[in-house]
C-alpha cells in the first residue's frame, strides 16, 4: 500500500515537472522554429530576474534538440509568437528583416475605454534603460520615432464603477500593429492615449488591473502577439505564424462575448 502511494506521488511530480518544461511549437523547419510564448516567461536568462529558472530560449532548444538564436523579443508579461533561428546566418538575415521593417507584427490587447474604429499614434519614445542590462548605455539618446496603428475589434460597457468618476467601465479589444519596435512601445503608446492595457503593472492603471484580478481571476497583462508575417529567410516564401490565446484570455473573450471578434 505504501509503495503504491509512493509511486503515485513520484509519477505526479514527474508529470508536473514535464509539463513545466513543455513549450508550444507553432512552426518548425530546418532553419526556423516559432513558439507560442506563455505570459510570464522570459525569452532568455537575465540579471534582472535572477530567481527565474525557465526561459523560452532554453525550453525551445531542449524541445527541438539544437541551439536556437533569438531574433526579436517579447516582454516577459506578453504572450504570443516568438521566432528563433537555428543558425547564426539565418539569425542575421532575420534580424536585418526586423530592422528594415520587413516583418509585420500584430497584437491583441484589451484596453480601458472605447477607442475609435481605427487610427495611428506617432509619438516618439525616450530611451528607458534597464538598471543592469543597459548599465553602460548612452543615457542621453534623443527620443526615438515610434508609430503604432490600431483597429478596434469589439467593445463592452460593464456595470461596475472601477473609477469614482464613472458608474460603468468601458473596455475595447484592439488589434495593434507596431510600425517600429521600441521598448514597451505598445504599452507606452496606449498609456499616452489614456487607454492603458489591462494588466500592465508598469504603464497601466492599477484600478483596472485589480478589477480584472478580483472580478475575472485574470492576473496577466492582456497583450498577445497574435501573428508574425514575413518572407522565409531562405526560401523567400511568405510565412504567417499565428499563436492561440491562453485560458485567461479565453475566459475574458467568452465573458465579454468577443470569441468571434478576431476573425478577419
Amino acid at each position: 500500500m505504501g509503495i503504491e502511494n509512493m509511486d503515485i506521488e513520484s509519477g505526479t511530480e514527474t508529470e508536473t515537472a514535464n509539463q513545466a518544461n513543455q513549450i508550444e511549437i507553432i512552426y518548425e523547419d530546418e532553419h526556423l522554429v516559432a513558439i507560442n510564448k506563455e505570459a510570464g516567461l522570459l525569452v532568455h536568462r537575465s540579471w534582472l530576474d535572477k530567481g527565474e529558472t525557465r526561459f523560452a530560449m532554453q525550453l525551445t532548444r531542449d524541445a527541438v534538440g539544437c541551439h536556437v538564436f533569438p531574433v526579436h523579443r517579447l516582454d516577459k508579461p506578453t504572450s504570443g509568437v516568438l521566432l528563433f533561428a537555428k543558425s547564426p546566418a539565418v539569425a542575421r538575415s532575420l534580424t536585418e528583416a526586423f530592422t528594415a521593417h520587413k516583418v509585420t507584427k500584430q497584437y491583441l490587447a484589451v484596453v480601458r475605454g472605447f477607442m475609435s474604429e481605427q487610427g495611428s499614434v506617432d509619438y516618439a519614445l525616450s530611451f528607458k534603460p534597464d538598471a543592469i542590462a543597459d548599465k553602460f548605455a548612452n543615457l542621453d539618446k534623443p527620443a526615438q520615432e515610434a508609430v503604432t496603428h490600431w483597429q478596434s475589434l469589439a467593445q463592452i460597457e460593464l456595470p461596475f464603477a472601477v473609477s469614482k468618476k464613472h458608474a460603468t467601465s468601458r473596455y475595447s479589444l484592439m488589434r495593434l500593429t507596431p510600425e517600429t519596435g521600441r521598448k514597451h512601445q505598445l504599452r507606452r503608446h496606449m498609456r499616452h492615449l489614456f487607454h492603458h492595457i489591462v494588466g500592465d503593472t508598469s504603464h497601466g492603471d492599477g484600478r483596472h488591473n485589480r478589477f480584472f484580478r478580483t472580478q475575472y481571476d485574470c492576473a496577466r497583462m492582456l497583450l498577445h502577439a497574435q501573428t508574425l508575417a514575413l518572407s522565409h529567410p531562405v526560401t523567400g516564401e511568405p510565412l504567417l505564424l499565428k499563436a492561440g490565446l491562453d485560458d485567461q484570455w479565453m475566459r475574458i473573450m467568452e465573458e465579454f462575448g468577443w470569441i468571434n471578434s478576431t476573425e478577419d
